[in-house]
């Protein structure tokens, strides 16, 4: 009896897995020498800085060991990954539950904040799950192929949309119920108010770029132009919020045809590049144009919208008819921030509601077979000028019904508001939750809006998360986390027409 041949086993080589740790962290050095190396500081009226290379030090660190794991775990050897990072994770929270920061037991913890700490803890068991799935499994890489990632992103997005058609209205009433919960105070409705004012811009970005494919970098002119269309209104013609209201949607909307028609022929890179260049224009204009804008100055003393011509101050007398003395309840300045979360809230569903039923008209069906191919929607017979145009418009819009309730909620507007990070963000939430999905604009929001808005700490690496998460978008889900797309229209068989049924 002849022997099996032993099997040839692949060599195992450390140096690649260990370079491509070393080119991570010195890439991480390279981000993070002028992120979070530098920072400045006003000492009595002077500017001056100080440095922090022990954190960029430990970022590179942790960079690197994370990235070894990472490297080891594809290469076939999770169990050095397994233990090193559960030991690590499992470390690090012994020491953030039990020990003092200022003792020594808490010098050994990789950062001042313990927000930042406990992240670090849940990266490292992230790493410890992978490893441990790849060593039950005995496979090489835990991580699908793309078409099989894609595949099964799609399959969750489905999902989530038919769990949100049943959940949806016990959102809605939870919403509804929110600030009257005995938990919600001012900062907790504060910050629904912002999360809700971002989607319903989300939403009205996600039909120009998520309906109908246009990639639209100068979102926040439009937004600029409805709060300065209710403050300049309301600061020359004393004109209430509800009559500015549709004039700031027609004005953003006009702009947004005054922005479609030179960028008819423009796709891809050159049409961000436009609409770009257009919103710096809106934003320079205001700055510069002193004596109608204030300038650099803004504009003040905005009037806050009422409930109904009811306003939301103290009667002063007895013939004073406000919104407290009307309904009999005790001054709070809380009434006017539950009523501008329940005003954001009406509108942001008001766009929903629109987006979702013109989705379903022709001209829905045309912006999407215009996202998918010009030249074939063309050829099908659709206008791609007024196509475009409706989309630009009407997305503006709501950009300018957002910017109107802005100006009210703050009472004052100036240029400085409306940069092109706020653009930036607005179109990040779009493509995080996926182009063209409104479930997944709500997700967005919530992410990139409310959660930050609760860690304050990590104010210094904000931007740092929010570029390296989009990154991770980018690579992983470049269609967003929700992009599953259902058909607007199903073509069903006629009994007798294509053959038997």
């Amino acid at each position: 009896m002849v022997a099996d041949a032993p099997v040839a086993t692949k060599r195992f080589d450390l140096l690649p897995v260990f370079k491509e740790a070393v080119l991570a962290a010195l890439l991480t050095l390279a981000l993070t020498i002028g992120l979070i190396g530098f920072r400045t500081l006003d000492v009595g009226g002077s500017l001056s800085f100080t440095t922090r290379f022990g954190d960029v030090a430990m970022a590179c660190a942790v960079v690197l060991l994370g990235r070894l794991g990472l490297a080891l775990t594809r290469s076939g050897r999770p169990e050095p990954t397994l233990v090193g990072s559960l030991a690590a994770a499992l470390g690090l929270a012994f020491l953030l539950l039990t020990a003092d920061p200022e003792s020594a037991a808490g010098g050994w913890l990789p950062f001042d904040s313990a927000i930042v700490n406990w992240i670090l803890v849940f990266i490292a068991l992230g790493l410890a799950v992978q490893a441990g799935l790849v060593l039950r499994s005995q496979q090489p890489a835990v991580l699908a192929s793309r078409t099989q990632r894609d595949a099964l992103m799609d399959r969750v997005g489905a999902q989530v949309q038919q769990v949100a058609l049943w959940l949806g209205p016990a959102l809605l009433l939870a919403a509804v119920a929110m600030p009257m919960m005995p938990f919600a105070d001012r900062r907790l409705i504060d910050i629904g108010t912002l999360v809700l004012t971002y989607i319903m811009l989300g939403w009205g970005l996600n039909i120009v770029v998520g309906l109908a494919g246009l990639l639209d970098l100068g979102y926040v002119a439009f937004f600029a132009v409805g709060a300065y269309s209710y403050a300049l209104l309301a600061q020359y013609y004393d004109a209430s919020f509800w009559v500015c209201l549709p004039f700031a949607g027609l004005m953003a909307a006009s702009f947004g045809l005054l922005l479609g028609f030179p960028v008819l022929r423009l796709r891809g890179d050159y049409l961000a590049i436009v609409t770009l260049g257009f919103g710096e224009i809106i934003r320079i204009v205001l700055l510069n144009w002193w004596w109608f804008t204030g300038g650099p100055n803004g504009i003040g003393s905005i009037p806050r919208p009422s409930f109904f011509g009811l306003p939301f101050e103290r009667a002063r007398s007895e013939a004073d008819v406000t919104f407290h003395s009307v309904f009999g309840l005790d001054f709070s300045s809380g009434h006017r921030v539950m009523f501008l979360y329940y005003l954001i809230l009406a509108l942001a569903l008001i766009t929903n509601f629109f987006t979702l039923r013109i989705r379903k008209l022709p001209i829905g069906r045309a912006w999407e077979a215009l996202r998918e191919d010009e030249t074939a929607s063309r050829a099908l017979g659709i206008n791609p000028t007024n196509t475009k145009l409706t989309a630009f418009a009407i997305g503006a819009m709501f950009g300018g019904f957002g910017g109107s309730f802005f100006a009210a909620r703050q009472g004052f507007v100036s240029p400085e508001s409306f940069t092109f990070i706020e653009s930036a963000v607005i179109l990040a939430i779009v493509v995080l939750g996926g182009m063209g999905s409104q479930v997944g604009v709500v997700l967005a929001a919530v992410l990139l809006i409310g959660v930050p808005e609760f860690f304050r700490e990590l104010e210094a690496f904000r931007m740092l998360a929010f570029g390296a998460g989009m990154v991770a978008i980018m690579i992983w889900r470049p269609r967003g986390l929700l992009a599953h797309r259902e058909p607007t229209v199903r073509l069903h068989r006629r009994r007798g027409m294509w053959g038997p049924p």
